[in-house]
């Protein structure tokens, strides 16, 4: 049989995009039904950014708008940033965030295929740093919220700032992750800060639903083949395996693996942001590597950090460290006599 051995037929950019964020859907639909509508509004405000900013940078470079704004990237780098931010963030907030990473993080690298580290993530990471307050004012499950936000009152919200007769603290509260970090800072055990109502079965109320969605999401990519297993599974061995050693030296300080694969954001790290094409590896050793490193940042960053969660910050970690993992992880050219030379 000659070449070239073709398997599986070509699948395009868009087609790739599209289905990963046809993945992303159960775990927003999770999100609307525990947490509100104002996610909506943020994946549209992200969206509209996005395709905004990447039809200016495409007609300041010259590149055809048709051929490269309808690849479905940008859109996925706003989503992404969508799902990874407080949802009831200020409307500028988003557009900053979103705008930074399709104007510096992608194009200014060369645009997709070209750019060192994720555009997602440092869109996040630059909010993070710049905007901390304003990171952490994410919603309280709507079974907990003191008064739950439709979606009128989140459009307003999101442009003027207030709320109607409501303190934005009555609508927000900390994370699971944050909740557990101060808690323990406090000197109180595990187990009785997980009897707080914000914790769930194994992760924070609501959120463990969404983490199960992105699981199941970045399940189906595999299937099709959009994603391989080396990087989600690489991943997740990696905080289950260091959250068990900390866990089993003492519980009452460190929470169990169960708790660090459901809350937070760990499953869309796992199947969505880590393994994107261009940041990622190329090898399998080298995406095996990666995605332990990553899943290893992700636990000290969490428990030993000054942040709640390290998703953002161990991916561009890791992104920089790509080129030397690709380099030392070459498989070996078979017909090549490396002894020989």
């Amino acid at each position: 049989m000659s070449a070239p051995h073709v398997l599986t037929p070509d699948r395009s950019v868009s087609t790739i995009m599209l289905m990963v964020l046809g993945a992303l859907v159960p775990a927003i639909c999770a999100y609307y039904y525990f947490f509100g509508p104002a996610i909506l509004i943020s994946l549209a405000l992200a969206s509209v950014t996005a395709i905004a900013a990447e039809a200016a940078m495409l007609r300041l470079r010259k590149y055809p708008l048709k051929f490269f704004l309808f690849d479905g990237s940008a859109l996925l780098t706003a989503w992404l940033l969508a799902l990874s931010i407080p949802p009831m963030a200020p409307w500028w907030l988003i557009v900053a965030g979103t705008a930074f990473a399709i104007i510096v993080a992608k194009h200014l690298y060369g645009g997709l295929g070209n750019n060192l580290f994720n555009p997602a993530m440092v869109g996040f990471a630059v909010l993070m740093i710049s905007f901390p307050a304003f990171m952490t004012q994410w919603p309280a499950p709507l079974m907990l919220s003191q008064h739950p936000v439709g979606f009128t009152e989140a459009l307003q919200y999101y442009f003027s700032g207030t709320l109607s007769g409501v303190k934005l603290d009555a609508v927000t509260m900390a994370t699971p992750l944050d909740t557990l970090k101060t808690q323990l800072q406090l000197q109180h055990a595990v187990s009785d800060v997980q009897q707080m109502p914000i914790f769930g079965a194994f992760g924070g109320k609501g959120s463990e639903i969404i983490a199960a969605m992105y699981l199941l999401g970045g399940l189906f990519l595999w299937q099709k083949r959009i994603i391989t297993w080396h990087i989600p599974v690489s991943f997740l061995a990696t905080l289950i395996l260091i959250a068990a050693v900390f866990y089993g030296i003492d519980g009452s300080r460190y929470a169990s693996p169960l708790f660090h694969l459901f809350t937070g954001g760990a499953m869309l790290g796992a199947f969505f942001i880590a393994t994107d094409y261009v940041t990622s590896p190329t090898t399998p050793r080298g995406k095996l590597i990666f995605g332990a490193g990553v899943g290893l940042l992700e636990y000290l960053i969490r428990v030993f950090g000054g942040y709640p969660d390290g998703i953002a910050f161990s991916v561009l970690i890791m992104n920089a460290a790509v080129p030397l993992i690709d380099a030392y992880t070459q498989p070996r050219v078979f017909g090549h006599n490396t002894k020989a030379e």
